[in-house]
Parts: structure tokens; C-alpha cells; sequence
């Protein structure tokens, strides 16, 4: 008789489950893994899987719980170095970058092509899942951060258009990470979507022009032209 599962030490058995339903998931998606194909490749028991984890939904939600409060953790200590450097308030770009740049990191880069764990998140953006979509909208507390720190970095900004702003730059960073086969072949590989910090400069850079305007960029003309004028 077998000695997996119940002869293996609990926490053993729990990161043996984890690790191989993260790695089935990365590799095929979440509807074709059954938590039967789980049980084998962690050679584990049916029984190990109901006692840890009670459901496919609660394992999909855990894995994801934990790949996610690490990218919010980073975002979080990045918003808050921005925010120290700037004396209490970041500049919109570093704001921007702090929100959207540890995901980028995590998910894209030849590094994270062989990550289970950014491939898990690759189809966690990809396929629309019930338990991913109901943490998604209940856990936006650090969004609530970046929105007061937007407040902050731009106090005379109407708050609508600082939430869609904050809307429009992860929409953006999850479509480049969701769509990027089809962006190489549309570019012909043209766009290097392993230069993550190049990709992380224009999704910025775009997020704050529609945010602002390019208030900015047109303030600086006619500064030198008053300038030269004297």
C-alpha cells in the first residue's frame, strides 16, 4: 500500500498540493485540471486534498490569495518609498509605476517563462474564474491607497477621473500581459515584451498623459519662451 498522503507530514502535503496545482494550472488552464489530476501529480490522496483544501474553487482561491498579496506587498513598499522620497507626495509617474510595475515584473520577462508562479498568474488574468473574480473585487484596500496617493500627487483633480486613471493603467498592464503572443505576432516581433522596463515606461508614460493631459509637457514650452522673451 502506498504511503502518500496520510503518512506525510501535514505541511508537507499541503505544499505538495499547492505546488503541483499551481504548476498544472500554468500549463493547462483551469478548466481541463481535475483535482484527480492534482492528486497524482502530487502523489497524494483524494482525501489529502478535501482535508486541506475542501474544493477546487477554495485551492484556485489560495494559490491566488498568495501570488497576490507578494504583488501587493511590493506595490505597496514601492508607493510608500515614492511617497517618502517626495516628502509625503509622489509624483504621478512613480505612483503609476509603483501600481502597475510588480505586476509587469512578475509576469513577463524570459525569467518568468519558466515560473510556474507567473504562468499561474498569466492564466489567472487570462481565464475569468468565479474564486479569482470574486477576490479580485473584494481585496482593493491597497487600490484605495494608490487612489488617496493619486489625491495627493494631484489635489485639484476631479477624484472620477483619478479612479478611472487608476482604472486604464492596469487595464493596461493586464491586457499587454493577457495579449502578448498576439502583440508579437501582430508586430512580427517587432516589440520585445521581454523588456519589461521599457513596456513599464510606456504603459506609465500613456497613464499619465491621459490623466493629465500633458499638462506637463505643454507648461515647459512657454516657460523657455518667456524665457527668451526677456
Amino acid at each position: 500500500m502506498s504511503h502518500s498522503g496520510h503518512d506525510m507530514p501535514t505541511d508537507h502535503t499541503r505544499t505538495a498540493i499547492l505546488s503541483a496545482a499551481e504548476r498544472l494550472y500554468a500549463d493547462r488552464g483551469f478548466a481541463d485540471v481535475t483535482l484527480r489530476d492534482i492528486v497524482a501529480a502530487a502523489d497524494v490522496n483524494l482525501a489529502a486534498v478535501n482535508y486541506h483544501f475542501g474544493s477546487k474553487d477554495e485551492l484556485i482561491a489560495e494559490l491566488f490569495v498568495t501570488r497576490s498579496l507578494a504583488t501587493n506587498r511590493e506595490r505597496l513598499n514601492e508607493l510608500k518609498a515614492a511617497e517618502a522620497a517626495g516628502g509625503g507626495r509622489a509624483a504621478i509617474d512613480a505612483i503609476f509605476r509603483a501600481l502597475v510595475g510588480p505586476t509587469l515584473r512578475g509576469c513577463l520577462g524570459p525569467d518568468n517563462e519558466r515560473s510556474a508562479a507567473a504562468r499561474f498568474m498569466i492564466r489567472a488574468s487570462i481565464e475569468s474564474v468565479p474564486p479569482i473574480r470574486r477576490i479580485k473585487n473584494r481585496e482593493i484596500d491597497h487600490l484605495r491607497k494608490f487612489a488617496a496617493a493619486m489625491r495627493r500627487s494631484l489635489p485639484g483633480r476631479d477624484q472620477v477621473e483619478l479612479y478611472w486613471g487608476l482604472h486604464f493603467a492596469l487595464a493596461m498592464a493586464h491586457q499587454t500581459i493577457r495579449d502578448s503572443e498576439r502583440l508579437i505576432k501582430l508586430s512580427e516581433g517587432s516589440c520585445d515584451l521581454n523588456d519589461v522596463a521599457g513596456i513599464l515606461d510606456r504603459i506609465v508614460a500613456v497613464s499619465v498623459m491621459a490623466l493629465t493631459g500633458g499638462e506637463a509637457e505643454k507648461k515647459a514650452p512657454a516657460k523657455l519662451v518667456a524665457r527668451d522673451a526677456r
